[in-house]
């Protein structure tokens, strides 16, 4: 009999069998909790740029009972002016006396009209008497002891001007400080007749602070306009006057170095309305862009953008914003981005141009006279018909944020129509364009065109070398299949920008010839080696067939690549690079998606063939068998038995290639021109959400708003996978249930 203990299992090998079995399953729910883990902490960062603004009172201050001509604010939000028609400034600190500065009127001279540029912290004043004064705010943060600080002004007029009829009053200013030129332009009322008078100057200050005006040109400008002239705007680069009229017209002028002459004919923003009446019209921080409100509420935007018909730059309307209860009374805007502050009697709207998206909005109990916002964009001031400024702390990290930023189409500053746009730097005046759709067409492009390349061979290739191949060949293929999947991407992507780019640059024809010729020469051998005798074919045993097929595909290659240029001579007109571009309207880039495709296949390739070839060699040998021996050929045994039942395991190849296609980084990089365009022309370039995190991240403010964007973009790929590879699993297991075997 024998030993019983023979069949015992060690007590040593059980505890680490259940050791293992414990730390597999700790691995495999440590693995779910991380990617869970991931989930959340993305979730976290991306969800502040769906958030809205909030508004929060900070306290009151009083200040003059008298009507307020301007109301500002420094740029740290402590210390709001208010100007009154008796030439005052009186500035409102947030603990304290009221400070008083008087400028420097003429006996019986008042303010007539006012305009403050918070961007330079400058004042310009027109008075009764038709003179003009320059202010400098100066105002300055002074450190106090225990680390706090104190905002002082110190106002002084820089210069005295004088533009128009002189001793007529001015009712209405504008004023734009050029770098190279500065514009004044100025409404003047007599005997009730409204005239407008623009200047060009230049202001040289001395080493005392003194300024010395030298005059370029004067012009009235009543014959370039129409209707009575109400509200008047220059911008800040001195270069256009828009004048609106009574009647709901708005004139844009353009100014240089000779005069003054029509930049644009008179348009009525408020033309479909029964009043076209213009309660508002204000500029836009950047001075593109025109924010436009009705007497019945409605608000727009009109923009800088180029006319396709005219083919010309002009104002157009871009935006459409949800409309107030009556037309605004009160604006301001932000010098920091597309943000602006408007009001209607109690009502107030806090509103973002860019996207046209209200970004706060309240009715606050009183009405409501001036209104501003902090430099910082930190804090709002109300000024109302009392004299009483009210502040509010603003939390608005992210004002250009989102869904209609990130997934719809909008008409950015310039542009020609709606878009979707990705550019994350620029000026400061710049919109950012942070539309991720480019970014997702790019990557399915970039995924598209690299499968195309690489699902038939890496498929065709393992069909044949598990079914059709010697095993003594096999031993050698599959190993150096595995070896090129270890290839480093930055290598291919290298390879793909310095060598293979040039290289089908202007061998496009015969890339194309052997994409068609090298396939269909394979079809056609097959085809007559097929029909060969068996006799013949007999001399070749099983398994060695590519001995005679290989030397006539190399004998095609060369002769479909040397069929190149006669073809781009006979088709293209001898030089097929500039005969994309001017039959079909699209670019041709160098690095172009043609390259990636290549490349980026030829790294997908090794991973689904290795996988595909496993699947189909672990199907039963006795199905081969039973399919030989019923007399059907290897051909229809491997495509109608073996290829069906490991059908579960070759979607599961084709899903691990694309997600490896979709997070493909550095040859992207490398390899495209890396612009962010929507068209899926083959010979253009693209961005992908992978590379687009890679080359932006360094460069994104922590916590910004591009670098919460990218965590987005990072969320994006990681729900694209997620789906992708659920649906796959789910098809998987339907076709395991299909085709499984006994």
């Amino acid at each position: 009999m024998p030993d019983p203990d023979r069949f015992r299992t060690a007590r040593s090998t059980l505890l680490v069998d259940r050791f293992m079995t414990s730390f597999i399953k700790i691995g495999g729910l440590a693995i779910i909790a991380a990617v869970f883990a991931i989930f959340i902490f993305i979730l976290i960062e991306i969800l502040p740029l769906f958030r809205q603004a909030r508004v929060e009172p900070a306290g009151e201050r009083q200040g003059p009972a008298a009507p307020a001509l301007a109301f500002g604010v420094d740029e740290w939000g402590e210390l709001p002016f208010v100007l009154t028609p008796d030439g005052v400034l009186h500035f409102l600190p947030a603990s304290g006396p009221a400070a008083t500065h008087p400028l420097p009127m003429q006996a019986g001279e008042t303010v007539g009209a006012a305009v403050y540029n918070q961007k330079r912290q400058t004042l310009t004043i027109g008075t009764s008497r038709g003179r003009v004064l320059p202010v400098e705010l100066n105002f300055a943060s002074e450190p106090q002891e225990g680390g706090a600080s104190r905002v002082s002004a110190r106002p002084a007029v820089t210069a005295e001007l004088t533009v128009g009829t002189p001793g007529q009053p001015i009712v209405g200013i504008g004023y734009g400080d050029g770098d190279d030129a500065k514009l004044l332009a100025v409404v003047q009322e007599a005997d009730g007749v409204r005239r407008v008078h623009a200047s060009a100057f230049t202001v040289e200050r001395s080493m005392t602070g003194a300024g010395a005006v030298e005059k370029a040109w004067e012009k009235e400008l009543g014959s370039l306009l129409s209707g009575r002239p109400e509200r008047i705007l220059v911008d800040d680069r001195a270069e256009h006057i828009v004048v609106a009229n009574g009647d709901g017209g708005v004139t844009v002028l353009g100014a240089d170095d000779e005069g003054v002459s029509v930049f644009q004919e008179a348009f009525s923003p408020f033309a479909d309305l029964a009043d076209r009446g213009i309660a508002s019209m204000d500029f836009l921080f950047g001075d593109v862009s025109l924010v436009f409100t009705a007497r019945s509420g409605e608000n727009r935007i009109w923009s800088l953008y180029i006319d396709k018909r005219l083919k010309k730059r002009q104002y157009g309307q871009t935006k459409e914003l949800p409309a107030l209860q009556q037309g605004a009374a009160a604006y301001a805007g932000s010098v920091r981005n597309k943000a602006f502050l408007i009001a209607d009697g109690d009502e107030v709207s806090l509103r973002y141009g860019t996207s046209a998206t209200i970004r706060w909005e309240d009715r606050i109990g009183y009405p409501v006279a001036k209104v501003a916002l902090s430099g910082k964009y930190d804090r709002i001031l109300l000024l109302d018909t009392r004299g009483t400024v009210h502040a509010y702390g603003l939390d608005d990290p992210h004002p250009e944020a989102g869904l209609r930023a990130f997934f719809g189409e909008v008409w950015y500053e310039g542009g020609d129509g709606p878009e979707y746009s990705w550019q994350s730097s620029g000026s400061d005046d710049f919109e950012p364009k942070l539309s991720l759709v480019p970014l997702i067409v790019g990557t399915l492009k970039g995924t598209f065109y690299a499968l195309l390349f690489a699902v038939p061979i890496a498929l065709l290739a393992a069909i044949y070398t598990a079914e059709f191949m010697r095993p003594r060949f096999k031993i050698y293929v599959k190993p150096t299949m595995e070896v090129m999947a270890s290839l480093p991407s930055v290598v291919l992507g290298f390879l793909a920008a310095l060598w293979l780019a040039p290289l089908i640059e202007d061998r496009i024809p015969a890339v194309v010839a052997c994409v068609v010729g090298l396939p269909t020469t394979a079809i056609l051998f097959g085809l007559f080696w097929s029909r060969l005798p068996d006799h013949l074919r007999s001399r070749i045993r099983p398994g060695y067939e590519f001995i005679a097929f290989l030397p006539i595909m190399l004998l095609a290659l060369a002769a479909f690549w040397s069929l190149g240029g006669p073809l781009e001579r006979l088709l293209f007109g001898g030089d097929f690079r500039s005969w994309w571009p001017r039959v079909t309207g699209a670019s041709f880039e160098q690095r172009n998606s043609l390259v990636v495709g290549f490349m980026m296949g030829f790294a997908v390739i090794p991973i689904i063939f290795t996988i595909v070839e496993d699947a189909l060699s672990n199907v039963p040998a006795a199905l081969r068998s039973g399919s030989l021996a019923l007399g059907a050929s290897r051909w229809q045994t491997a495509m109608r038995v073996v290829v069906p039942t490991a059908s579960a395991g070759i979607l599961s190849a084709i899903m691990i290639g694309l997600g490896r296609a979709v997070g493909e980084t550095m040859i992207v990089v490398m390899a495209t021109g890396n612009t962010a365009v929507m068209d899926l022309n083959i010979f253009n370039g693209m961005r992908t959400l992978s590379a687009n995190i890679a080359v932006e991240l360094p460069e994104a403010p922590h916590g910004g708003t591009l670098y919460r964007a990218l965590f987005l973009g990072a969320m994006l790929l990681f729900l694209m996978t997620f789906i992708i590879n659920t649906a796959a699993e789910v098809l998987r297991q339907h076709l395991r249930e299909k085709y499984k075997t006994v």
